[in-house]
């Protein structure tokens, strides 16, 4: 079976490795900001693993003054 790639700006949800390549943010950081409190809304659990929702991220960056 081939496996279809997609182009990250298409995906719907990013691996932390991902979202830290496109969004030119350290992954740690990424991390940190995921886990403050209670979950942000731009971040899914799927089993163990935290995936971020790109658009949701992507509109929490363009209010954010700092990160």
């Amino acid at each position: 079976m081939s496996r279809k790639v997609t182009n990250i700006p298409e995906k719907f949800l990013l691996t932390f490795d991902e979202a830290a390549s496109y969004f030119g943010i350290g992954e740690n950081k990424l991390r940190n900001m995921a886990s403050y409190g209670d979950t942000p809304d731009w971040v899914v659990h799927n089993g163990k693993r935290m995936l971020i929702k790109r658009v949701l991220f992507e509109e929490y960056l363009l209010k954010a003054e700092t990160i």
